[in-house]
């Protein structure tokens, strides 16, 4: 009968300690979720003052993931000027009549026409509404990844916004007279600390397309990271040659809805954020091979979610954040390993770390703030 029970026992065993592991990683994000919400109480994100201006927002005219961009640029303007109409571009597709951008900026008369991307407008119909003595700004989001044809598009602006600190030359050089650096940054509606279940808790968790140094960044780590819950969403994943080791864990071909995207940031321990190259042969138009040294929107939105966020270094990151107290930087595969397992086994330095990066991006990197800057520098103070 002894024999019988040592199974029942051990099984017991292995609940108790489950469910002690359970409370015990519950509370602690309880805890930290609390302190999320008090930062997010103490601080507004918004600037201190408004403009007394009217603002025409043009939408990217694609959709995801422009469309969230879109909705958060147009929610940010809300609050810091006077009125904002938005007008909804489309790509012009058969049965669809051509939009008329010039007839509504003639009826409406704003201050100024704000265009996102720019890649799917109408470039004619901006040229007639810089005739009309309407001033227009386009805010490039891919570069320097779309140069060879953000090159085109950009002389047809007054003013051009990049979010690449190494793309604001190049369109000077190319005859662009108002050429101003200004990243993306989070929309707080969307990226902010919540709640996940349990099932959506991982170690480790990167959420993104996997361009070749990406796959090969995570192949480098593979055996380390095998050991670890984790979790890959996004395409070409597949290309990884540890991929039959990781397929369970790889969301492959999927996109994630932004409040998706902000659920798996939340339940992940550690977020990796390894940068697009700038010569990577997937998918790019960047035939001058800039190089790119600004952080990518992702860098914001984890910090919005109070997470904690491990990426590949960038130079001008040190503009945003302060490695080792709001973010952490890594060098190499074995830096990264290294890195990974301090800050996994060390959870009040990983908390205090997604902390200080929240508070940061709430004083500084929300879109109300961003558009802040592109309108003091059109407006002045």
């Amino acid at each position: 009968m002894a024999r019988n029970m040592r199974p029942s026992a051990s099984l017991a065993r292995y609940h108790r300690a489950g469910r002690e592991a359970g409370y015990a990683e519950g509370l602690a994000a309880g805890y930290h979720l609390g302190r999320c919400e008090a930062v997010n109480r103490q601080i507004s994100g918004l600037p201190e003052r408004r403009w007394d201006v009217k603002i025409m927002y043009v939408t990217s005219g694609k959709w995801y993931p422009y469309k969230p961009i879109d909705d958060a640029i147009a929610r940010g303007l809300l609050p810091i000027v006077r009125e904002v109409s938005c007008f909804r571009w489309r790509i012009p597709t058969r049965g669809y009549p051509k939009q008329d951008l010039v007839g509504a900026v003639l009826r409406e008369r704003p201050d100024l026409v704000i265009c996102l991307d720019g890649i799917a407008m109408d470039l004619k119909q901006i040229d007639r509404i810089r005739s009309a003595g309407f001033r227009t700004a386009v805010w490039l989001t891919d570069d320097p990844y779309f140069t060879d044809v953000t090159s085109k598009i950009a002389l047809h602006f007054d003013y051009v916004f990049t979010l690449e600190l190494n793309c604001v030359e190049f369109y000077k050089q190319i005859g662009c007279p108002q050429v101003h650096y200004l990243p993306l940054a989070a929309d707080t509606a969307m990226f902010r600390p919540r709640r996940v279940e349990p099932g959506l808790r991982r170690d480790v968790s990167f959420i993104g397309s996997g361009y070749w140094n990406r796959v090969r960044a995570i192949d480098a780590v593979s055996p380390y990271l095998a050991a670890k819950r984790v979790r890959f969403v996004g395409q070409w994943w597949n290309r990884l040659r540890s991929y039959k080791r990781f397929a369970r864990d790889i969301e492959l071909n999927r996109w994630l809805l932004p409040q998706d995207t902000a659920a798996a940031y939340n339940g992940s321990k550690i977020v990796l954020n390894i940068h697009r190259a700038h010569d990577d042969a997937s998918y790019n138009n960047n035939r001058l091979l800039i190089p790119a040294v600004s952080p990518n929107p992702r860098t914001f939105e984890i910090a919005a979610c109070g997470a904690f966020q491990l990426t590949d270094v960038r130079e001008d990151i040190v503009r945003f954040y302060v490695p080792g107290e709001e973010i952490v930087t890594y060098q190499s595969p074995e830096d990264m390993v290294a890195k990974i397992e301090y800050y996994l086994t060390h959870e009040s330095e990983r908390r205090e770390i997604a902390i200080r990066a929240l508070r940061k991006t709430l004083e500084q990197h929300t879109y109300p703030k961003r558009l802040a800057e592109l309108l003091r520098t059109v407006f002045g103070d």
